[in-house]
C-alpha cells in the first residue's frame, strides 16, 4: 500500500488503484524525486496539477510537503473513486477531476501551474504524451517544474517549444525526466 513519505501527512496510507495498466510510483523513486524537487524549491506553496493521478500519491505527497493546491486528474472511474477517498483528508486544497488529460488542459482556467506531474499509464503513446505536454506548456508558471515518469525503456519525451529538459534519472524500471519553461 502506498503512503505519504514526509510532511504534515507523513505515514498516511493511501488506497491503491487497481494495477491494470497503471504504474504506481515506488516509495524509493518518490523519495528521491521529492528530495530533488525540494532542493529546487519546486514544492513550497506551489499550484500542482497531477494529470494521470491514479491514487494521487504524487500530488498528495506534494501537498503534504507544502504545496498550496492540487488538481488531480484521471479518466478511469476506479482511479477517480480512489482519488476522492485519498484526497478527503486534505480538504479543499484538492480538486479531483474525472477527465481526459488533454481535455482537462483545454478547459482549464485558473492560476498558472507551478508543478506538473505526468505519469501516464503503460498504454499511453509517445504522440499522446507530446500532445499533452504541448497543451500544458502555455499554462505553466515561468518557474514551473514538469515531471514526466515513464518506463525506463521509453524514449525521452518530445519537448514542445518553450520547455527544456534539465535533469533525468533512471531508477530500476522507472525513468524520470524534469523539464522547465525557457
Amino acid at each position: 500500500m502506498a503512503r505519504i513519505i514526509a510532511g504534515t501527512h507523513k505515514g498516511r496510507r493511501l488506497a491503491a488503484v487497481p494495477t491494470d495498466g497503471t504504474r504506481p510510483t515506488s516509495d524509493r523513486v518518490k523519495e528521491s524525486l521529492f528530495s530533488r524537487l525540494e532542493g529546487y524549491n519546486a514544492i513550497d506553496d506551489a499550484v500542482v496539477v497531477d494529470l494521470f493521478a491514479g491514487s494521487g500519491a504524487l500530488g498528495l505527497e506534494a501537498l503534504s510537503r507544502g504545496a498550496r493546491s492540487l488538481e488531480a486528474v484521471d479518466r478511469a472511474e476506479p482511479a477517480v473513486r480512489t482519488l476522492r477517498k485519498n484526497a478527503a483528508a486534505f480538504g479543499e486544497a484538492v480538486t479531483v477531476h474525472k477527465a481526459d488529460a488533454l481535455k482537462h488542459l483545454s478547459a482549464r482556467s485558473g492560476e498558472p501551474i507551478e508543478l506538473l506531474f505526468l505519469d501516464p499509464p503503460y498504454r499511453f503513446s509517445e504522440a499522446e504524451l507530446s500532445s499533452v505536454l504541448a497543451a500544458a506548456a502555455p499554462q505553466l508558471h515561468e518557474a514551473a517544474t514538469v515531471v514526466v515518469e515513464r518506463d525506463a525503456r521509453a524514449p525521452e519525451p518530445v519537448w514542445p517549444m518553450g520547455l527544456r529538459l534539465f535533469h533525468s534519472k533512471t531508477y530500476g524500471s522507472t525513468r524520470i525526466w524534469l523539464a522547465e519553461p525557457v
